[in-house]
């Protein structure tokens, strides 16, 4: 999937109120809008080399956006807003294999009043839901890692996707690592707990759980490589 406009490479000077940074732009400062709500643990150093979007559009107050953040020598793309689109990139394109060659993949499906998951797939008649969880943290050099902080969101999602198991859905969650050079993924179990607990409980359930790795430039970003877990 590639970048609609060239990216702008600059500096990290700092990140504030969650969604903003400050960056370096050829010897001025400029305010950047922070696509990212997480903690971004081990990204936020200042000095790193990062990638912003310019934005055109009059009614956006600040012109540009943070796409990638260049940390201990891997290239991270920090728009979770992005992760939707590689995913669905992923899936028109046959990339991810487990669910790869659908009749149906429709986006922003509602399964009950207070959840919708990010894709609802059908394949020869049988459909499954699919959530998408987008993955920046890295504390090795091979093995990348969620959640970067505490998320009972995340632990929600885990449970209704049990709940549309019981339904008789197929469910599965991706984790999507926009984070070059990883070969392994696992739950940072002494980040948050619960949802390492979730986790069990939803595998043991039937939830198919799946890593995948992005290719990553300041031109493109898509699905490349599935991951080993290694939290079994």
């Amino acid at each position: 999937m590639e970048f609609t406009k060239s990216l702008i490479k600059g500096k990290l000077i700092k990140r504030y109120k969650r969604f903003f940074v400050d960056v370096e732009l050829n010897k001025e400062i400029v305010t950047a809008h922070c696509p990212n709500t997480g903690s971004m643990k081990g990204l936020l150093d200042k000095g790193n080399e990062v990638y912003l979007m310019k934005h055109d559009d009059p009614k956006r107050k600040l012109k540009y956006g943070l796409e990638i953040i260049k940390a201990k020598k891997n290239l991270v793309g920090v728009n979770t807003h992005m992760a939707n689109k590689i995913v669905n990139h992923g899936l028109n394109n046959n990339l991810i294999k487990e669910l790869s060659n659908n009749n149906l993949i429709k986006p922003e499906v509602f399964f009950n009043k207070e959840t919708r998951f990010d894709f609802l797939v059908e394949k020869n008649k049988n459909k499954s839901f699919v959530e998408v969880k987008n993955v920046t943290l890295f504390r090795d050099k091979k093995t990348a890692e969620f959640p970067d902080a505490v998320t009972s969101r995340g632990s929600k999602h885990l449970l209704t996707l049990i709940d549309a198991i019981n339904k008789g859905y197929k469910t599965y969650l991706i984790f999507l690592v926009q984070i070059q050079n990883m070969e392994n993924f696992k739950i940072a179990r002494d980040i948050d707990s619960e949802y390492y607990k979730n986790y069990l409980t939803a595998k043991k359930a039937g939830v198919n759980f799946l890593a995948y790795r992005c290719k990553i430039s300041s031109k493109e970003i898509f699905v490349e490589k599935k991951l080993k877990i290694i939290n079994e």
